[in-house]
C-alpha cells in the first residue's frame, strides 16, 4: 500500500490569497453583510445610514463566488436598497445606478477569475503529476523494509526540489537512497530527474552499493558535459539490504550519515564517505561502505541538509541527533511527522529542501 503523500502543512500548505479555495468564513461575509444591514434596518425605529454598507456586497462576492452567484447577490443588494420597509436612506438614482454599475463589474471580474482558476488548476494538476513521477511516493513496505519519509520543498508551490529519495527492490535485494543535487526549486527537477532514472536502473542492474554510486557519478558528469559551466553534482546515502540476512551496507558520497536508532539509544553511523556524485571521482576515490548488522526494531533515520542544517534565530544548527533522542518511542510512521512539527518550531524560517526517510527491516508479513 502505499501512503498518500501528506499535503503542505504550516508555512508550507497552500493559503487561499495563493490559489486554494477560499476559506468559509470568506463565502459567508457578504451573505452575512446582506442579512446583517437588513436585518439592523428592521429593528430599529429610526432610519440607519447603512446603505453605504451594501456597496461592499458584489466586491465581496467576487473573492469567492461564480458569476451566477454575483450576480443574485448584487440584485439582492439592489432590491434591498428599493424597498421602502428597510428605510436604507432613500438612496437615488446616481446611488443605485452606482451601485449597479458595481454588481456587473464584480460579476465580469468572476467570470473572468473562475475562468483563471480552472486554468491554474489544469496547470497544477499537470505539474504535481510530472513531479509525482520524478518522486513517487514511497510505499510502507518494500520487501521486508518498511519505509516512512516526508517531503518539503523549499520553493513553495512545488512537490519537487533540490532532494532526491527513493526504495526500490531488485534482483539483488532493497536499495534506498536519498540525496540532494546542487541547488533547489523547480531548477534542479531536471537533475533529480536523471538521477532517479539512473537509480532504478542500477537497482536492476548493479550488484552493490559502489556500483550504483558510479553509475549515478557518470550520470552526472554526462549531463553536466552537456552544458557548458553545468557543475552538476549532488550528495547521496545509498543503502543495499541483504536479502533474507539482517544486514544493510550503507555508503555515503559526501553526504551526512544515516542516524540509527536502536530502543532508547541514538547515534550516528561512522562511515568512510566517498566524494559527491558528479564529480567523476567515483572510480578514483571510492567511499568504502560499511556493513550495519541490524537488530529487530532497529530504525535508520537518513536526512537532507534541510534538517541538519536548518537554524534558529539565533544562528544554531538543529540539533538533530539531541531532539531525536527525544523521540525515540514514537512509532515509525508518526516519527516524519513529529520530528517536522519539532524542527518547524526550532527553525521557523526554513528555506532548504527537507526530507526524511526512515527504514526499517521488518521480515514478518511480507507482501
Amino acid at each position: 500500500m502505499v501512503k498518500p503523500r501528506r499535503a503542505a502543512t504550516d508555512a508550507y500548505r497552500r493559503s487561499w490569497l495563493s490559489g486554494a479555495p477560499p476559506p468559509r468564513w470568506v463565502r459567508v461575509l457578504p451573505v452575512l453583510l446582506l442579512v446583517g444591514v437588513g436585518a439592523a434596518s428592521l429593528t430599529d425605529s429610526a432610519p440607519l445610514d447603512l446603505g453605504f454598507l451594501l456597496g461592499a456586497v458584489p466586491p465581496l462576492a467576487v473573492l469567492a463566488y461564480g458569476p451566477l452567484a454575483t450576480a443574485m447577490l448584487g440584485a439582492a443588494t439592489i432590491g434591498l436598497l428599493t424597498i421602502p420597509a428597510f428605510h436604507l436612506n432613500r438612496p437615488g438614482n446616481t446611488d443605485l445606478f452606482t451601485l449597479g454599475f458595481v454588481a456587473t463589474l464584480s460579476i465580469f471580474v468572476s467570470f473572468v477569475r473562475g475562468r483563471r482558476d480552472q486554468q491554474l488548476d489544469l496547470e497544477r494538476t499537470i505539474a504535481e503529476t510530472a513531479q509525482r513521477a520524478i518522486v513517487p511516493d514511497v510505499r510502507r513496505r518494500v520487501g521486508p523494509v518498511r519505509c516512512a519519509s516526508l517531503y518539503r520543498a523549499a520553493e513553495r508551490g512545488a512537490l519537487v526540489g533540490g532532494d532526491f529519495f527513493d526504495v526500490r527492490p531488485g534482483p539483488h535485494g532493497v536499495r534506498a537512497v536519498l540525496g540532494d543535487v546542487q541547488g533547489h526549486g523547480l531548477s534542479a527537477v531536471a537533475t533529480v530527474a536523471s538521477v532517479m532514472g539512473a537509480f532504478r536502473e542500477a537497482v536492476l542492474d548493479d550488484a552493490d552499493a559502489e556500483s550504483i554510486a558510479a553509475r549515478l557519478d557518470r550520470r552526472l558528469v554526462v549531463d553536466s558535459a552537456r552544458t557548458e559551466h553545468a557543475e552538476l553534482f549532488a550528495t547521496a546515502v545509498i543503502l543495499d539490504f541483504a536479502p533474507h540476512r539482517r544486514e544493510v551496507r550503507v555508503l555515503a558520497c559526501g553526504h551526512p550519515p544515516p542516524v540509527l536508532l536502536r530502543g532508547g539509544a541514538v547515534s550516528t553511523l561512522e562511515l568512510d564517505p566517498g566524494p559527491p556524485l558528479g564529480l567523476g571521482l567515483a572510480d578514483v576515490l571510492p567511499g568504502a561502505a560499511a556493513m550495519v548488522s541490524l537488530l529487530p526494531g532497529d530504525r535508520l533515520l537518513l536526512a537532507s541538509d534541510g534538517v541538519l542544517e536548518a537554524r534558529d534565530a539565533s544562528g544554531v544548527f538543529y540539533p538533530f541527533v539531541e531532539r531525536l533522542a527525544r523521540m525515540t518511542d514514537v512509532g515509525l510512521d508518526e516519527l516524519p511527522d513529529e520530528i517536522w512539527a519539532d524542527l518547524s518550531v526550532y527553525a521557523p524560517k526554513i528555506q532548504d529542501d527537507v526530507t526524511l526517510l526512515i527504514l526499517t527491516l521488518d521480515t514478518t508479513g511480507q507482501d
